[in-house]
């Protein structure tokens, strides 16, 4: 049972940052806006690209790591990738975004990364 809910919710997340990363290279002021610190149309639109190939590329590492590497690849891989998600947090702090958004989003990614490193920690 344990494996089954450490290896789904690594997948699930690491699917869902592949996501996040296509969304921001495809719409991405859409997908600012979803961040939390929305751009104007026509400015930042390379940073948001950035942003996207960074999640695009964080997915698809986290994805090759738990296939041909493993289980404790993948931990210490969630263990630090934690960090991107609790600096969003702060970054949406600083630059106007919502409370609700830094911690109900951000912060709440990072903490569901840090109990998938702990969860593939114990297998």
């Amino acid at each position: 049972m344990l494996e089954t809910v450490a290896y789904g919710l690594a997948i699930a997340l690491n699917l869902f940052i592949i996501f996040i990363g296509v969304r921001f290279l495809l719409v991405p002021h859409a997908a600012a806006a979803g961040y939390g610190v929305p751009v104007e149309p026509g400015k930042g639109d390379a940073f948001l690209s950035v942003k996207g190939v960074r999640d695009l590329t964080y997915g698809l590492v986290g994805l090759a790591l738990l296939a041909f590497v493993g289980v404790q690849a993948e931990a210490w891989f969630m263990l630090v990738v934690a960090l991107a998600p609790l600096g969003d947090t702060v970054i949406v702090l600083r630059h106007g975004g919502t409370k609700a958004v830094a911690f109900g989003i951000h912060f709440a990614t990072a903490v569901t990364v840090l109990i998938s490193a702990a969860l593939l920690f114990a297998l």
